[in-house]
Formats: structure tokens, sequence, C-alpha cells
């Protein structure tokens, strides 16, 4: 009993909160898309403080339930994975987080306007009062809906495949608060330029969700490809899939989404694509971590359809030729720099230092591969196993490059939070100011991952 409510409670990283982040402290181009989403809040204001009530909450009230409007229909704008948006929010790990707390306010939000329960006088009604009494109850369910649908995807005890299918019904619960806004008593008419504003950010975030569940799901999923080589090592499954018809082109260091055509393995996962921008084929590099990955190294993929949508990302593994390329990867953190070595190969440059730590050296493909990069003098391998009592820390920096040794230096940073947050700050001490971080989980939360425990336990009860 005790080993379970271990296992639930998980370890204290595992509730961790993450903040979105900016790239503080120097300005950038992620910052517009998180400034244009709060600015097109703030400026909300404007629509309500002249209402009246009976009280003096009015304005908030109904400016806070407004707001909760915006952020969900922001939220899922977001969601659709629109690549033109990446730059301006700062890839499409940035875009999740913002994502995810963009409707985790919008809940509070509309937990505080249920609370306030705002009142206008002498305003405009949206419909008739038995249309709007409707429409009331309706955002009433939602809200409940909303609650629940919400706090499964903060806790990460929910596994990966339920959670996506909750997630699915978010929509309702905005349509109905949108129908709920939309009909109010409000100080402005829906025909005027405060309804024209509101109404479009409704209408864009219903059609990003309608868009997010058929087209992309189901009219327009990706690019089609064949599983043509398939291999276990350890931990690690490396696919190797060619084209159908059109290959799919992406850069090095981007991921893309795969959706195993086999029953169990459908639901679209992220990888980090390991081959060379100019390969044909396309490798993905995937740790056993859940219940997702340990059912795929259980069944023989190859000559198995998959479905590939992307590729995504702005991580950037190599700077210009003048700069000193420096790399930290933790684990699978490895796979964008997989597909950079040979990349980096065909480029007038230095080869990069890699810094890698990984749990173990024993019976690995990608440690072998990079040890051959090593060798023929493609990068500079500095490798760190736990296993062996190893551990890379900002030290090991200064050690390799001196104090303010990464002056001007490019640095690509991809693996565990704590590590990359880490290996951020030492290289900032060094002196360094081009540092690109990837930090993709397309969930978080909080809690351990028990996704693995739940599928033993329902496999278990299916046999009985």
């Amino acid at each position: 009993m005790n080993a379970v409510l271990r296992r639930f409670a998980g370890r204290r990283s595992d509730w961790h909160l993450n903040a979105p982040s900016f790239r503080l402290p120097r300005p950038h181009l992620g910052w517009l898309g998180p400034v244009a989403m709060v600015a097109s809040v703030l400026v909300s204001w404007f629509a309500f403080s002249n209402a009246q009530g009976e009280d003096g909450n009015v304005q908030l009230g109904l400016f806070v339930g407004a707001a909760s409007i915006l952020l969900m229909a922001w939220s899922f704008v977001l969601a659709v994975r629109i690549r033109l948006l990446e730059p301006i929010f700062g890839g499409l790990d940035s875009m999740y987080r913002v994502h995810r707390w963009a409707g985790s306010i919008a809940t509070v939000l509309m937990f505080w306007h249920v609370q306030v329960e705002p009142e206008v006088e002498n305003g405009i009604r949206g419909a008739s009062k038995s249309v709007a009494d409707q429409a009331e109850d309706l955002a009433g369910t939602g809200e409940i809906m909303m609650y629940i649908l919400i706090g499964l995807s903060l806790i990460r005890w929910v596994p990966y495949r339920w959670w996506r299918l909750t997630h699915k019904l978010l929509g309702i619960p905005f349509a109905f608060a949108s129908w709920h806004f939309f009909t109010a008593e409000k100080p402005y008419a829906n025909g005027s330029t405060w309804g024209i504003w509101f109404g479009g950010f409704m209408l864009a975030g219903l059609g990003a969700f309608l868009w997010r569940i058929v087209v992309r799901d189901v009219v327009m999923p990706g690019h089609r490809y064949t599983v043509t080589s398939m291999e276990n090592v350890g931990s690690v499954t490396t696919l190797e899939l060619t084209p159908k018809r059109r290959a799919l082109p992406h850069g090095a260091g981007q991921f893309a989404f795969i959706k195993v055509q086999h029953p169990g393995l459908r639901e679209p996962h992220a990888f980090t694509i390991a081959s060379s921008p100019d390969s044909p084929t396309l490798r993905f590099v995937i740790r056993e971590l859940g219940d997702w990955t340990r059912a795929l190294r259980q069944v023989d993929l190859v000559g198995q359809d998959v479905t590939v949508e992307g590729p995504y990302g702005t991580f950037e593994p190599m700077g210009s030729p003048r700069q000193q390329t420096v790399w930290v990867a933790g684990g699978v953190g490895i796979t964008p720099f997989l597909s950079a070595i040979d990349a980096a190969a065909q480029q007038p440059v230095a080869a990069p230092h890699l810094f890698y730590a990984v749990r173990s050296t024993v019976d690995s493909p990608i440690v072998d591969r990079l040890l051959a990069a090593d060798a023929d003098g493609r990068i500079v391998l500095h490798l760190f196993a736990s296993s062996d009592g190893q551990r890379l820390t900002g030290d090991e920096l200064e050690r390799v490059f001196g104090t303010n040794g990464l002056r001007g230096a490019h640095i690509g940073l991809c693996g565990p939070t704590s590590l990359v947050n880490a290996m951020d700050a030492a290289s900032r001490q060094l002196g360094a100011s081009s540092i690109h971080r990837e930090d993709f989980d397309l969930r978080q939360g909080f809690g351990p991952d028990l996704s693995i425990e739940i599928a033993d336990l329902v496999s278990s009860v299916r046999k009985r």
C-alpha cells in the first residue's frame, strides 16, 4: 500500500510549476504573440468601463467573464498548431505552454465571473429573455464540464490516450459560454464594434476547435509513410519511414507528430526527427517512457502505414559559420542533434562540441553513433553516464571553455527541464547570448505519469 501511495505522490519535480518562458531578459520575437494575447484581453476592459449595475463590481464581473471567453478562444487557436504563429510565440513548445496557461486562467476567471454574478442595468439584450435564460442554464452546465476537463488536463495521473479524448470535449463548454455571452444583457449591442470584436474571437475559437478535431484529425491528417525498418535496442526504438508520395520537408532540430495505423497506437505522439534534412526517409529515435512507447516495442510495424504531421519547431542547433557551436543534451533530448550532425558536416563550420548526459552507455545505438561522429571529426563529444557516477553540470562548460569562453557562441539545449535550465544559466554566466532551447512537452501538468501502471491494471482486469 505504501508503495502505491509513493507512486501516486511521485517526486517533488513531478509537481513543479513551469511558467511560460519568453526568453528573458532579452527582447525576443517570441514575445509578440503572448503580448498580443494579453493586450486583446486588457483592451476589452473599455467595453464595460461605463456599465451600470446594482453594485460597483458589475464592470469587473463583466470584464472577467469576457476575459475568460477571449483566453479560451486563444487557447483553441493555439491548439491548431498553425506554423505561421510559431515565430511570434517562440516555437510550438512555447505555444503549448501559453495554450495551457490561457485555458487554466480562463477557468479561474470563469469561476470569478460566476461568483460576482454581475447584473447590468439599462443594458442591451443580445436575445429575448427566455433565450438568454436558457443560454445561462447551458453555461452553468458548461461550467461544471470545464472544471472537470481542466482538472483532468492538469493531473498527469490520467493516461495520455484518455486525456486526449476528454480534451476534445472542451469545445462544448466553450460553445455554451459563448452562447451565454452573446445572448446576455450587455452595455453594447452585438452589432456594434465591441460586439464584432468579441464575436470574432468566439467564432475564431469555435472554428479552431472544429478544424482541430475534424479537418486536422480526419480530412487532412498529414503525410503518408510506411515503416521500412524497426530496431529495438535497450529502451530505444528506431523507426525508419519511407514516404508513400510526397516527402515531408524539414529542418535540423524539428519534430513531427506520428500516428501509427495499428490498433492501440493510433493517437498521435510528437517526436523529434533524427534524420538529416537531405535524407529521403524519416528516422525517429523513441525511448520507452510510457504505455504507448512500451506498446510500440511489442509489435512488428514493418510494412505498417504511418501518418506524419509537421514539421514543427523553431529550435536552431546551428549558429552562423563564424560562431562556435555548443550542444547540450540529456537522454532522448539528443534526437534534434542527431539530425544536425549530418547537416553540420555539409557546412563550413567548426565541429560542434556536444555535451551528452545519458543513464548508461551499454547497448546504446545512439552513443555508438555519437562515438563514430566524434571519431571522424564531425563533433567533439563530451559523454557523461550516470551509471558510471558521471554528472553533467555547468562546471564542465567552464572547465572546457574557461571563464567568458562562450562569448559569441551559439548554444543548443534539449533534455530534461532541470538540466536545460541549469546549463542555460551556466552558458549565460560564461558569456553566451545566442541560446536556443527545446522544452517540448505536449501535456505537462502535475504529478507522476501513471500510464504504465494503469495500462497494466486494465490488462489484468481484462484477463480475468
